[in-house]
């Protein structure tokens, strides 16, 4: 199972065969966001809190273009 913090390999798509850790989930959609994989350009507008411009930002993957490739480290309890 896919979940945040777990590095993955991408199966298809401009960023084929690219690793990164999955920084967001959508399991209602199927999909994950890989850091910095499926970059897309967003046009902001600006406004009185914030500066508006072109940034480039994460998009959705879907999970079955993902695959596992390590899980996360267990830590070890050691008792004396």
């Amino acid at each position: 199972m896919i979940k945040k913090g777990l590095r993955v390999k991408i199966l298809s798509g401009k960023d084929k065969k690219k690793e990164g850790e999955v920084i967001e989930i959508d399991r209602k959609n199927y999909r994950a966001k890989v850091k910095e994989i499926n970059m897309v350009k967003k046009h902001v507008k600006t406004t009185k809190e914030k500066k508006g411009g072109i940034f480039s930002k994460e998009n959705f993957i879907h999970i079955s273009n993902l695959k596992l490739i390590e899980e996360k480290a267990k830590k070890k309890v050691v008792k004396k």
